[in-house]
C-alpha cells in the first residue's frame, strides 16, 4: 500500500499567493463606469427622441428667422425698434397667409359645390362616351346604386367615421406646431444681435470673427433663397393668371396665387401639385381648356428653369441642379416634408461657407481637365501648325536647289 508523501510548509498557499488570485481593484469601478455610462447613453437617446419635435421646430424657427432679418434690419435702421420690426413683418405674413386661404377656400368650396352639382351631367357624358365606344348599355342609376353599395365605399366611410378623433388630434398638434415655430422664429429675429452677443461671448476673438461671418452668410443665402422664390412665384401666379383669365376659367386670380406660392415653395412636387388644380377646374369648363392649361404648365416650367430661374439665383442662391435636387432627397429622407423646405437654402449656407474658407488652386491647361472643347480647340490648334509648316517646307528645298545650281554654273565656268 503506498504511503501518501508527506505534506511540508512549501504546499500550504501563503498569504501572498492568495492575493494574486483576489479581483483587481480598477474592475469594480471600471464595471459601475460602463453601467453609467450606458444609462447615460439610454437617458440621452430617450431624451432625443421625446423632444425630437421640439428640436425640428427650432430648427425651421431658426431658419425663418434667417429669412425674415433682412427686412427686420432694413427697418431697424431706419429708426423703428427692432421688436416693432418683427411684428410688422410677421404681421405682414400672417394677413397675407390668411387672405390667401380664406380666399383659396371659398374658391374650392364653391367649386366642390359646382361640381357636386354638375355630377349627374358629367357621368352621363361619360357613360354616352362609353356605351358609344365598347357597345355596352350601362345606365346612370346602374352605375350610382353599385357605387353607392359598394364594398370599398363603405369601407371608406367607416373608416373615416372611425379616424375622426385621430384626425382632430393631428390637426391640433400642427396649429401647436405653428404656433411654437412663430414664436420661436420671432424671438430669434427680435433677438439677433443679442442672441450673437451671447454665442460670441463664449468664443475666443478668433472664433467669433468665424461664427459671426457663417452667421452672415446664412442669412444671405436663406433670405435670397426667400425672396427669390417670392419673385419667381410673382411672375408664375401672374403668367397662369393671365392664361385662366384668357380661357374664362373662374377664380382665375386665386388659380394664380395657388400655382405661384405651391410651385415654388415645395420642391420637387410643387409644380405637379400647383398644376392639378387649375387643370381640374378648367376640365369643368370645357376638357380642351384643361389640354391647354397643361401645355402652358409644362411650357413655362421648361422656361422657368433653363432661362428665368438661372437668372433670378444667380447672385442669391447659386448652386448647382443636380446639387439642389440631391439635397432635397436628402432632406426629405432626414427630415421629411420640412427637410425638403430648408434643405436648398442649408446647402446653400454650407456651400457659400465652405467656398469662403477651402483654398483653391488655378487648374492646370490639361486637354482631360478641359474637357471635348478644350481637345477640339487644341486639335484645331495643331493642325494649323502642322498646316503651317508644310507650306513652308517647300522654300528651303528651293533655295537650296538655287544654291546648288549656282555652284554647279561656277564649276563650269570655271
Amino acid at each position: 500500500m503506498p504511503v501518501p508523501d508527506e505534506i511540508t510548509s512549501n504546499d500550504i498557499p501563503r498569504p501572498e499567493d492568495r492575493s494574486d488570485a483576489r479581483m483587481p481593484r480598477w474592475l469594480p469601478r471600471a464595471m459601475v463606469l460602463a453601467l453609467a455610462l450606458v444609462a447615460c447613453y439610454q437617458l440621452a437617446t430617450w431624451g432625443f427622441h421625446q423632444l425630437i419635435t421640439l428640436l425640428l421646430n427650432v430648427l425651421i424657427a431658426f431658419f425663418l428667422a434667417l429669412a425674415v432679418e433682412p427686412a427686420v434690419d432694413w427697418m431697424a435702421a431706419r429708426g423703428m425698434r427692432r421688436g416693432l420690426a418683427t411684428a410688422v413683418v410677421f404681421l405682414g405674413f400672417l394677413v397675407t397667409a390668411a387672405g390667401f386661404f380664406a380666399l383659396l377656400g371659398s374658391m374650392l368650396a364653391g367649386q366642390i359645390a359646382t361640381m357636386v352639382e354638375e355630377f349627374p351631367q358629367y357621368l352621363d357624358s361619360v357613360i354616352s362616351w362609353i356605351n358609344s365606344t365598347f357597345h355596352t348599355h350601362l345606365s346612370r342609376v346602374e352605375v350610382q346604386n353599385n357605387l353607392l353599395k359598394s364594398d370599398w365605399l363603405q369601407k371608406y366611410v367607416q373608416d373615416s367615421a372611425n379616424n375622426v378623433l385621430a384626425v382632430s388630434a393631428t390637426v391640433l398638434g400642427s396649429l401647436f406646431n405653428l404656433l411654437t415655430v412663430a414664436l420661436f422664429s420671432f424671438y430669434f429675429a427680435a433677438d439677433g444681435p443679442r442672441l450673437r452677443r451671447a454665442l460670441c461671448s463664449v468664443l475666443p476673438p478668433h472664433r467669433q470673427t468665424e461664427v459671426l461671418r457663417a452667421w452672415e452668410i446664412a442669412v444671405a443665402k436663406t433670405g435670397g433663397y426667400l425672396y427669390s422664390r417670392g419673385l419667381m412665384a410673382l411672375i408664375s401666379g401672374g403668367a397662369h393668371y393671365v392664361l385662366l383669365e384668357m380661357l374664362g376659367v373662374p377664380n382665375a386670380p386665386a388659380l394664380g396665387i395657388w400655382v405661384g406660392l405651391v410651385s415654388q415653395f415645395i420642391p420637387t412636387i410643387g409644380t405637379y401639385l400647383a398644376g392639378a388644380l387649375p387643370i381640374l377646374i378648367a376640365f369643368t369648363v370645357n376638357p380642351w381648356y384643361a389640354l391647354w392649361v397643361f401645355g402652358f404648365v409644362v411650357i413655362y416650367q421648361q422656361f422657368e428653369n433653363y432661362l428665368l430661374q438661372p437668372r433670378i439665383t444667380a447672385k442669391t442662391v447659386d448652386i448647382h441642379p443636380a446639387v439642389a435636387f440631391g439635397s432635397v432627397i436628402a432632406g426629405t429622407a432626414l427630415m421629411g416634408a420640412v427637410g425638403a423646405l430648408i434643405a436648398i437654402p442649408a446647402t446653400a449656407t454650407l456651400q457659400a461657407f465652405l467656398g469662403a474658407y477651402v483654398k483653391r488652386y488655378e487648374v492646370t491647361d490639361d486637354l482631360r481637365v478641359h474637357g471635348r472643347t478644350r481637345r477640339m480647340r487644341g486639335a484645331r490648334v495643331l493642325a494649323r501648325v502642322r498646316r503651317t509648316l508644310r507650306d513652308e517646307q517647300p522654300t528651303a528645298p528651293l533655295a537650296e536647289r538655287a544654291a546648288d545650281g549656282d555652284q554647279g554654273d561656277d564649276q563650269d565656268v570655271r
